[in-house]
């Protein structure tokens, strides 16, 4: 016979009645137990009733909490909900594992309010026994279904940083890092920097032995000790990802070197032929802006004169010789090369910064001829900047606020800061011996606002000669040569800041969804690398 309400209140009044001799009233919890067999109306009174006496009948523990499954598993939303909203009673002592894994798998439900509340509790357990909480949710992470492990991923991600010291302790910290070491031995690529984003998290972490300890994480999931194959996407995405973790740990005591090293000897050569993991994407820009960031932090390097070699030739590259002229002084093709001042900001920090370590490189180590063309080039890359300089202050000249904050005009910001700092690091080279001293911030990390960056910058000025690169005086900068070299090759159509410089939006450090694998993508259930 089917329990009705009436015997659920009849035996809730038995148990609240009874005080201190509950455990002789086992038949009563019985039938709240039976209640989960019932109708709408039963089985929600059963989710209340079953947890409120759950205690004081040991031996009916599993039923208990098999019947409280039962609800947390019913058709009816409002059911579901209300029984997950009861189950961190159930988290008491040895149960608690158990909560914390049903709770995780409950995770994967589509209604917003019943995820929300699985959320909740887990977070009420997680108050109760941290540890053991962790216990169910790096289970289902290792062992469970792949919709639950995104889950439990994403939830590790978002909540751990939000729970106070008093819960996440010293051994909890511990515990998690275990464990995530665990989870990488195989990931994808939105894993990984999930799961980095929970470790990088860690308070025990943040000392200098922490974060090395994070980028020997990251170093064992980039390969470096592997040739890269630049025709394979899936390689190249996941060194990618794992140089953008490994960035942010890098000091002046956690050094880039390994990455620097790989960057130089592996991606460089192969630069032209990367294959991008997104369409959208400049992936020899990216690199290039990857490898700058790093730099600054790059320790002793063992083959430092040959990896300073291959930036220097890379450099050359992008650092066209001026272009050959008749008789009359005028192109005859009436061509310009092209000046791609991204890329050229990028290699010429890397080796600008790079160079601190061996100063005398362009002076012992790269013979004469290639020498004077060197010089060549940055001259004639020197006088262009000069132009686009002059052009993009006149531009920019008396706007301020809003007027700054259209695309046209974010890019021309973009743009001066770019040839400034291109200018100041060529300065620096033209100096006998060339100089290392001088300091810049790469163009798109943050510095200061942009509206007084460009302010101060568009502000009226008179050119000097250390401006103008040449060293020499005003009225030797606009001499005949100059302006007519200037006019033929440098004063650009409109637009042409947008295609040179539009690729600074992109928004960098996340894995780009959609692609439905990341580092390869995990396969069902094995765990083996899958790259």
């Amino acid at each position: 016979m089917a329990v009705t309400i009436e015997d659920l209140y009849r035996s809730y009044g038995i148990l609240a009645d009874a005080k201190e001799d509950l455990s002789q009233h086992k038949d009563a919890y019985q039938v709240i137990l039976d209640g989960v067999k019932g109708g709408a109306k039963e089985k929600r009174l059963a989710a209340q009733f079953i947890p409120k006496f759950f205690g004081n009948f040991p031996e009916l523990a599993d039923a208990a909490i098999n019947a409280q499954l039962d609800l947390c598993e019913d058709e009816d939303v409002s059911i579901r909900r209300q029984a997950i909203k009861e189950l961190p009673r159930f988290a008491t002592g040895d149960n608690i594992l158990r909560v914390a894994d049903i709770l995780t798998q409950l995770l994967q439900t589509d209604d917003t309010a019943e995820f929300n509340q699985v959320n909740v509790a887990l977070i009420s357990i997680f108050k109760m026994d941290a540890r053991g909480t962790l216990g169910g949710l790096f289970s289902q992470v290792l062992q469970g279904e792949d919709i639950v492990r995104e889950r439990a991923i994403k939830f590790l991600s978002a909540k751990l940083k939000t729970l106070p010291e008093d819960v996440m302790t010293k051994e909890v910290e511990e515990y998690v890092f275990a464990e995530t070491k665990k989870v990488l031995e195989d990931v994808t690529g939105e894993e990984f920097v999930l799961l980095m984003r929970v470790v990088s998290g860690l308070r025990i972490l943040q000392t200098v032995n922490g974060r090395q300890q994070l980028v020997e994480l990251v170093v064992e999931q980039a390969f470096l000790e592997q040739a890269l194959n630049p025709a394979d996407p899936d390689t190249v995405d996941r060194l990618l990802q794992c140089t953008r973790q490994a960035l942010p740990l890098f000091s002046k005591n956690v050094h880039s070197t390994r990455f620097v090293t790989y960057f130089c000897e592996h991606v460089l050569p192969n630069l032209s032929a990367l294959t991008s993991p997104v369409a959208e994407l400049d992936i020899q820009l990216e690199v290039l802006k990857l490898l700058a960031e790093m730099s600054p932090f790059c320790g002793d390097m063992e083959k430092l004169e040959s990896n300073l070699n291959m930036l220097f030739t890379k450099l050359l590259e992008y650092m066209p010789l001026p272009p050959e002229e008749v008789e009359n002084g005028e192109n005859p093709a009436n061509e310009e090369p092209k000046l791609q001042f991204s890329y050229v900001e990028c290699l010429l920090f890397g080796f600008h910064q790079l160079g601190k370590k061996l100063p005398d490189f362009l002076i012992d180590k790269v013979d004469a001829e290639r020498l004077k063309d060197f010089k060549i080039r940055l001259q004639y890359f020197a006088r262009g900047l000069q132009v686009y300089i002059r052009q993009l202050r006149v531009a920019l000249q008396g706007k301020s606020g809003d007027a700054l904050k259209t695309d046209e005009n974010k890019i021309k910001v973009v743009a001066l800061k770019i040839t400034n700092n291109i200018n100041i690091l060529i300065k620096d080279l033209f100096h006998n011996p060339p100089s290392f001293k001088s300091t810049v911030t790469l163009s798109w990390k943050p510095v200061q606002k942009a509206e007084a960056a460009a302010a101060a910058a568009a502000a009226p000025k008179r050119p000097s000669g250390e401006e103008m690169g040449s060293g020499g005086s005003t009225k030797k900068q606009i001499s005949p040569q100059h302006r007519r070299d200037a006019r033929q090759i440098y004063n650009p159509p409109s637009g042409k800041y947008s295609a040179t410089i539009g690729n600074f939006s992109y928004e960098r450090g996340g894995f780009r969804g959609g692609r439905g694998r990341g580092f390869g993508a995990r396969g069902n259930r094995s765990r083996g690398r899958l790259y």
